[in-house]
């Protein structure tokens, strides 16, 4: 097949390794796969390094005339059988691009609601008439997906997980020394931003029920917190002294591996990143029950699932694992079967590529 992608730029390798690799899995196999991007993108040197064609974007604007015309005539000189576009910029552009071309065009959706009929701009973009396709993050993604989409294209909806590979984590687990952290500490990851649908009060609330666990800690990562409403909140608690904000880091999985547990207390979720990075780690996960992380986790087996907006539940679980290393040890062991199974990198090129074969039969 002869591929055309225009994929997420990311803020750092990790954010688009899971991506990003699939692309060049797919080069492997001998398919013609071809990146319209920017140097800016956070893969760009391991792109180059893997031999793939990359040509430079005439624009990063979401509404591009110097883009369209740059792949349409792109398209048309190539006989590009698939466009797959994950950016939100770059959506919209692809598919004007493939008005009056035979290319089959498929968007990436990886975020729960939105694509609202009743807003015109969306005919522009997310319900742009010309997207033959949807691949979506997860089962929960493609829920809200199918109602949106026109009947035409209801069979070309599908979820394809974004796998990860063990041998991406290869390095060592982080130390949490420079936190202050000890080796015997019980330290709770928690990974966000400052978003209301991610939920991170209820994980501050949760520590206000675990104040006699002398170990405990909470590693609390992400851009945002260290403002009101969150700082008023964190000392509320009288846990702030086992609260570490550290504030945005590259290197979450690292530190995931470092970490007893990962929290993840948002009120939706297409699939979080961290909970695979965890899981490759041999880190558990406690999740609400907020969408994809439930297609992942499965209770008492790689983690817990808990109900939204439920800071004493989360706690619960907490202090259950706190207390019970052998349950810890069980957890940890299928946590890296998840990866290596259901959520394994290959099946998600295997999954790509028949899905792409589908649409141009």
């Amino acid at each position: 097949m002869k591929i055309l992608v225009i994929p997420n730029r990311g803020r750092s390798v990790n954010a688009v390794r899971p991506e990003a690799e699939c692309y060049i899995s797919l080069a492997k196999a001998g398919h013609e796969l071809t990146l319209f991007t920017c140097k800016e993108n956070a893969y760009y040197d391991k792109y180059q390094a893997a031999g793939l064609t990359i040509i430079e974007l005439a624009s990063l604007k979401k509404h591009s005339f110097s883009v369209i015309k740059q792949i349409h005539q792109y398209i048309k000189q190539h006989k590009i059988d698939i466009v797959y576009a994950t950016e939100s910029s770059g959506i919209p552009n692809a598919a004007f691009a493939c008005i009056g071309t035979k290319a089959k065009m498929i968007a990436y959706r990886g975020t729960m609601g939105g694509m609202y009929k009743t807003d015109p701009s969306n005919y522009l973009c997310t319900l742009h008439p010309r997207i033959d396709g949807y691949i979506c993050l997860s089962d929960a993604v493609k829920t809200n997906v199918v109602t949106k989409v026109r009947k035409a294209i209801l069979p070309y909806v599908t979820t394809i997980y974004k796998g990860h590979d063990l041998t991406w984590y290869d390095k060592p687990a982080g130390t949490l020394t420079e936190f202050g952290i000890n080796d015997d500490d019980f330290t709770v990851l928690c990974v966000g931003s400052a978003r209301d649908y991610k939920g991170m009060q209820y994980m501050i609330e949760a520590t206000s029920y675990l104040k006699d666990l002398n170990h405990f800690k909470l590693l609390l990562v992400g851009d945002g917190f260290n403002c009101d409403p969150f700082q008023s909140q964190i000392e509320a608690t009288g846990m702030s002294q086992h609260i570490i904000q550290p504030g945005f880091r590259n290197d979450v999985p690292q530190l995931a591996g470092a970490c007893q547990v990962l929290v993840l207390p948002s009120i939706r979720e297409g699939l979080s990143r961290a909970i695979l990075e965890s899981l490759s780690y041999g880190t558990p996960v406690i999740t609400s029950n907020c969408g994809g992380p439930t297609e992942v986790i499965t209770d008492d087996k790689n983690g817990y699932i808990v109900p939204l907006r439920d800071g004493k539940a989360i706690a619960d679980k907490i202090r259950y694992l706190y207390n019970s290393p052998e349950t810890l040890e069980r957890l940890n062991e299928n946590a890296v079967k998840t990866i290596q199974t259901k959520m394994s990198h290959q099946k998600t090129v295997d999954d790509m590529q028949s899905f792409f074969q589908s649409m141009i039969k």
